[in-house]
């Protein structure tokens, strides 16, 4: 016996909601691309007929009523294997979505590895975004100059410096935060602290570094102990062994994340160094893989998602024509855990 399939359910169309609402297919159109010029009457009828329908506005003709894509682009100027690799992303990428929930904006992933420019450029500036937000950038990314200049931006931690327009961005205090960091373990009673910076062609990485370097320099002690990771955790593991090689003497380490820290701490148990006992370890981020571990990190908290929904917060208001602030300093503190 063959099975009869249910009629397919014929999806509502704009002159099906004008004759609902008893309007004008031009008057549902004007309501539905947000026009000023429909009294507050008729725009009630007509949500309310959208309401009772269940019709879904067509994006692609709405786009081209407004001359708008209705996507926003995050772009990230990293490896691949490194986005889905490191907490932070997820965590950043969380709180945009979240603050892009209640907009019609949709959000497309540009991962712009190795050279991106001609092409990541070409793709955003041709039409396909109305604004975009970056994440993870590098002091080689001359091509982000461009992009300012084609479309709003929102930066996600301090922009290196280039031509054009003050930035907008999100970021915390990294010199403050790292220093902070440091001054924890000296008034622990540390005074042989080494560093495991971040890339130097990163703001992050530069400005942890320097918050370490003051609040040592301040102290009086030494700033010879210091290796450079790219935030992954093999760079932490691969720094940690170097510093151990020149400076086997250390009493504690800050890493400027959380990721290279995990990596770091599984070189001091490889060595048979206990934590904290003999090597107290104070990491960056406080992301998951700050408890990941058996030995949980004592890290500098900063608000990774709340930042990345502040920054679809700061393009939606570009977005909208608002004066926007350019930018917002977030708060950090220290969580204190088991290894510092």
């Amino acid at each position: 016996m063959s099975t009869v399939l249910p009629p397919r359910r014929v999806a509502p169309t704009l002159e099906a909601v004008a004759a609902e609402a008893g309007v004008s297919r031009s008057t549902v159109s004007r309501v539905v691309n947000g026009s000023n010029q429909v009294s507050p009457d008729v725009e009630t009828a007509v949500h309310e007929a959208i309401e009772r329908l269940h019709y879904i506005p067509n994006r692609a003709a709405r786009s081209l009523a407004n001359n708008q894509t209705m996507a926003i682009a995050l772009v990230i100027p990293e490896d691949i294997t490194r986005f889905f690799g490191d907490p932070y992303f997820a965590s950043v990428v969380q709180g945009i979505t979240r603050a892009l929930d209640d907009s019609d904006y949709v959000l497309t992933l540009q991962v712009a590895q190795s050279h991106p420019s001609a092409k990541t450029l070409r793709y955003l500036a041709g039409g396909n975004a109305d604004g975009a937000l970056v994440v993870s950038h590098h002091s080689g990314d001359v091509f982000l100059g461009n992009l300012t200049s084609a479309m709003p931006v929102v930066f996600g931690g301090r922009p290196m410096l280039f031509d054009g327009p003050p930035a907008y961005f999100v970021d915390v205090d990294n010199v403050a935060a790292a220093e902070r960091g440091t001054r924890y373990l000296i008034e622990k009673g540390h005074s042989r602290i080494a560093t495991i910076a971040g890339p130097p062609d990163m703001p992050a990485g530069l400005d942890r570094a320097t918050g370490w370097a003051r609040a040592m320099t301040d102290a009086g002690l030494s700033t010879a102990r210091i290796a450079y990771g790219d935030f992954s955790l093999a760079s932490g593991a691969r720094a940690m062994r170097e510093i151990l090689d020149r400076h086997p003497d250390l009493d504690s380490v800050f890493v400027a994340s959380d990721l290279m820290a995990t990596g770091a701490i599984s070189v001091l148990l490889e060595r048979g160094l206990a934590i904290p006992g003999n090597v107290a370890v104070l990491g960056f981020d406080d992301s998951p893989s700050a408890t990941s571990g058996a030995i949980h990190l004592t890290t500098v908290h900063q608000p990774s998602e709340a930042m990345g929904a502040e920054m679809a917060r700061m393009l939606l208001g570009l977005l909208r024509g608002e004066t926007v602030e350019h930018q917002r300093i977030m708060e950090t503190h220290i969580v204190e855990r088991d290894s510092a």
